[in-house]
């Protein structure tokens, strides 16, 4: 196998974080342009608090800053390829691109991070041959999200209870925020869609569907919904299985959390044969 192909899974993950990371760099300074403004039409922390849904810490912060200002970052570790950037890359500028040659010199000069992390340092390095990845799904459920026309902050866990909640099980305050994002955000509205598709699946408690939504999935643009559509392939006879069969391991699962219960509760204060009589009922014994 190639060192390209080795390579990709990573390369793609680090291009989404980049994208993460830029695009929550632009939502924070929407943010605090929204704050200073709303400061300038003579509102007090309080009432920009209450119609930004920014905690007052934060607020108290930003009212103190002309500019938005820089994420703290730790000095680099050992186990942090920024520690070796410039040895890193005069050996790129040789020509060495395969992660793994690097990680064995590496492993020789100190470092102790993983491969991951190196190849996550070097992706960006790789860009230029392979392509960046397209931004796809980071404005609306993997991080916050401001919109406009919802009028205050949405975070991210509250995007992503959205994507899997019927309209019908919707309070108005929801609907109005899942139309907004939809406006805003074309990839969350997408995500939804999916979303609401692989729910009807699960529902119907049958595979007819599923191989046409994993085609979707795979081709949607959507890192996350990609990997789980590959994952789903993976496991395919035990996808199957899931939907059509009535049996679950539930129960199982029920016993032992009671069992782990029943002894952490006894633990250093009784004995096997208290822990025998309160797990077993009174006929076996």
């Amino acid at each position: 196998m190639s060192n390209r192909g080795c390579t990709q899974p990573s390369v793609e993950r680090a291009a989404q974080y980049r994208d993460v990371v830029s695009e929550r760099r632009a939502i924070n300074q929407a943010l605090f342009e929204t704050v200073h403004r709303l400061r300038h039409t003579g509102m007090n922390v309080s009432q920009i608090v209450g119609k930004t849904g920014i905690s007052r810490k934060r607020v108290d912060k930003w009212l103190r800053f002309s500019e938005l200002p820089e994420r703290n970052k730790m000095e680099p570790k050992m186990d942090s390829p920024a520690v070796f950037r410039d040895y890193l890359v005069r050996r790129w500028s040789a020509g060495c691109h395969h992660v793994k040659t690097l990680m064995a010199e590496l492993r020789t000069r100190g470092y102790t991070g993983c491969f991951s992390g190196l190849a996550r340092f070097v992706s960006c390095w790789r860009t230029h041959e392979q392509g960046a990845v397209p931004k796809s799904e980071q404005q609306a459920a993997t991080q916050e999200t401001l919109s406009l026309s919802v009028g205050h902050h949405v975070s991210s866990r509250v995007a992503a209870a959205l994507l899997v909640k019927p309209r019908p099980l919707l309070t108005p305050a929801q609907a109005h925020k899942v139309d907004a994002l939809k406006k805003s955000c074309p990839a969350f509205a997408l995500m939804r869609s999916l979303a609401m598709q692989f729910r009807g699946i699960l529902r119907s408690r049958t595979t007819k569907g599923l191989t046409k939504w994993l085609a979707e999935a795979k081709n949607c643009g959507i890192y996350s919904f990609k990997r789980f559509a590959k994952t789903l392939r993976r496991d395919w006879a035990a996808v199957q299985n899931a939907l059509k069969e009535s049996f679950s391991n539930g129960p199982v699962e029920g016993h032992i959390n009671r069992l782990k219960t029943l002894k952490r509760q006894m633990y250093g204060r009784a004995g096997f044969e208290l822990l025998r009589a309160r797990l077993l009922p009174s006929a076996v014994l």
